[in-house]
């Protein structure tokens, strides 16, 4: 990719949870479902037909185009309200229980960002709606997330420039990712292993 190719939103979940699911999804355009994406499919659905309601003086957008040409970002916001005054809050739906999760956060606050460049007014707050327990968990768009949005993007965008695939991480998050039979993680990490072990062997002590 070049330098001035916009970065998915989505990439920077991918990345914050695995580099290696991130690669293999925005390099290697690989995917796969299993029950985990399927579920979130579904909740998705819910608010991917573009769209607009007002309710009292908020006005709610659905599946809401995204950009910020400061940091090279694209994307969709699942929903976003307006109060009276413009102020933008987005929502992103999740299908798990309510708890907080980084790269879910790290989502939101890339939103955040798009949308303050693309209405010129701050953006906060917003919210991730946990359709399990169908409740929000507010995120505040603190510096430290803004900070991590940035550093995540310039990451991600070195990666696809080098369209090199990570090592896997083989842990506990490789249980519930869709791409596992793909990325063959405790296979890769073997044979990595095997040829540290040869060459510890082959250098002289």
């Amino acid at each position: 990719m070049n330098d001035t190719d916009p970065i998915p939103i989505s990439a920077l979940q991918h990345w914050s949870y695995c580099p290696r699911q991130c690669a293999l999804i925005h390099v290697e355009q690989v995917f796969a479902d299993n029950v985990y994406t399927a579920r979130g499919n579904a909740v998705h659905a819910l608010v991917d037909e573009p769209g607009a309601e007002r309710k009292g003086t908020v006005r709610i957008e659905r599946a809401m185009p995204l950009w910020c040409d400061r940091l090279g970002l694209i994307g969709k916001a699942d929903l976003v309200e307006f109060d009276s005054g413009g102020n933008a809050y987005p929502v992103e739906y999740k299908h798990g229980p309510r708890r907080q999760k980084q790269h879910d956060d790290l989502q939101l606050a890339a939103q955040a960002l798009c949308l303050e460049e693309m209405t010129g007014k701050p953006v906060t707050e917003g919210a991730i709606y946990h359709f399990s327990s169908r409740r929000r968990r507010e995120v505040p768009i603190t510096p430290e997330l803004r900070a991590l949005v940035t550093q995540a993007t310039s990451e991600v965008r070195a990666m696809m420039s080098n369209a090199q695939l990570p090592a896997p991480v083989n842990d506990a998050r490789c249980r519930h990712c869709s791409l596992s039979e793909i990325c063959q993680p405790k296979v890769v990490a073997e044979v990595d292993r095997y040829h540290v072990l040869l060459r510890n062997l082959r250098e002289p002590t």
